[in-house]
């Protein structure tokens, strides 16, 4: 069984037990959280295409931590105006393991 779940402005094909990383949902370590915006479900040789959500479905999970995304380098420069900038930037993930899929 496998569900597809929208979070963060992105869809995260998922399914019990695996752990992925997620825009940063703003809870602490350990906490569990729910996805209730389902769009496909997968059980069996049956499938729930939402339109656009499947009602009644929800996935649980649990935070596991926070994670820090690779290092994003932004440079700008000015040609011929010895002008040079750098910045960088970590996106921020939360990781989340599946517990459970459930249907209505």
């Amino acid at each position: 069984m496998y569900a597809v779940i929208k979070t963060g402005g992105k869809q995260y094909k998922v399914k019990a037990g695996d752990v992925l990383a997620v825009e940063l949902l703003g809870v602490e370590d350990g906490t569990s959280v729910k996805f209730d915006e389902v769009l496909l479900v997968r059980q069996d040789d049956e499938t729930t295409v939402g339109q656009p959500m499947v009602a009644g479905a929800v996935v649980h999970g649990t935070v596991l931590g926070l994670d820090k995304g690779e290092k994003l380098v932004i440079f700008r420069k000015k040609r011929r105006k010895t002008y040079e900038k750098k910045n960088g930037h970590r996106q921020h993930y939360s990781r989340v393991r599946i517990d459970s899929i459930s249907i209505g």
